[in-house]
């Protein structure tokens, strides 16, 4: 099997040649794994350890045509971003500070007016990215989604406070949003003919406890949403739909496979999210990539401590729904640990259900 039929193979629930793996490398880690490895500094990360998807993303900022730089001094910049959000940023920092946002005040929603979602301009890096990958791994599209995407527009303190304080508001506004994103989403999969694999959503709602909204609001502010979302989605031939949130999401989960969702990632261990777990719960309902634990074992474990993770996980892909990975590999994680993870990776043949 191909990077391609790999991927669907596992999200139909059916067995793969091999479990597929999906992780992301950060530029630091990168850079320290080909040196350590002796690789050329071009030689893509991705195609040394065999991931298997791209993510293509498209500009579904509500205001691409507003953003500008406001200020710069030394290496501190201030610009107003796609999101309508003034934001300061220091050269090589990870992190931003919203400085305010676009919709100070309640009455501000009624004058909201998004940019076009068919400019095409937000689609030239989406190309280049299906072009470049298209024969080499599975690509799918991605959109934000009504939870994470409306926090950038309202502010994250303001926007907990509308869900639990205003529903009614924090809903209009969310739908607002996911209206925009939904057409984002259909652009996306027409314009890179990707209905084939299809779309994942990016709405990161939880930390390692549980979701930043209750089961209760989410199901009275955004489930209605994402039940729109999945539906556009699909009717626009998306073969797949799926949930990208970081943190515990299992007191949604069931909200979500009924809503349509066919499959989540990071699933996140050390968020209580245990693959195999799932993987039981949920059958052929709904597929599970990630698994792997960036917080513990790929820094710190043992090489056993790693192979047994990977062992658990392999072992409970054999008529698949499980695709493999440990999300974002950062700085702390030592490449050897890596290489040994990704060597258990393709030593463990998922064994038959």
């Amino acid at each position: 099997m191909d990077s391609l039929e790999r991927v669907m193979a596992a999200l139909e629930h059916r067995p793969p040649d091999r479990i597929p793996k999906f992780d992301s490398f950060w530029a630091e880690f990168a850079s320290r794994a080909r040196a350590e490895l002796g690789l050329q500094s071009d030689v893509n990360l991705d195609d040394h350890f065999g991931i298997d998807i791209t993510i293509a993303v498209a500009d579904e900022t509500p205001f691409p045509t507003r953003a500008v730089e406001l200020s710069r001094e030394g290496d501190e910049v201030v610009r107003r971003d796609g999101w309508g959000r003034v934001v300061r940023e220091r050269a090589g920092a990870y992190f931003s500070e919203v400085l305010d946002v676009p919709v100070k005040a309640k009455g501000d929603l009624d004058r909201l007016a998004f940019d076009s979602p068919t400019m095409d301009a937000r689609y030239a890096g989406f190309l280049r990215t299906v072009d470049a990958n298209r024969d080499r791994r599975a690509v799918f599209c991605k959109t934000g989604g009504p939870f994470l995407r409306t926090s950038f527009m309202r502010g994250k303190v303001e926007f907990l406070m509308d869900i639990a304080g205003d529903p009614p508001f924090a809903k209009a506004l969310s739908d607002r949003v996911a209206d925009h994103i939904i057409e984002i989403g259909v652009e996306s999969l027409r314009r890179g003919d990707l209905c084939d694999t299809g779309l994942w959503i990016y709405d990161d709602m939880a930390h390692n406890l549980q979701p930043f909204p209750s089961p209760r609001s989410f199901e009275r502010v955004f489930l209605p949403a994402y039940r729109r979302m999945v539906r556009a989605f699909k009717n626009a031939g998306a073969a797949q739909v799926i949930l990208h949130s970081d943190g515990d999401i299992s007191p949604l989960l069931d909200m979500l496979v009924d809503a349509g969702i066919d499959g989540i990632n990071p699933v996140e261990p050390k968020a209580g999210m245990h693959l195999p777990t799932l993987k039981e719960r949920y059958g052929g309902r709904l597929s599970l990539i990630g698994g792997m634990c960036n917080s513990h074992t790929l820094p710190f474990g043992s090489e056993d401590d790693i192979c047994a993770e990977t062992r658990e996980i392999v072992d409970v892909a054999g008529d698949g729904g499980v695709i493999i990975g440990a999300h974002s590999i950062g700085p702390d994680i030592p490449v050897r640990s890596y290489v040994a993870y990704d060597d258990a990776v393709r030593r463990h043949a998922p064994r038959a259900a």
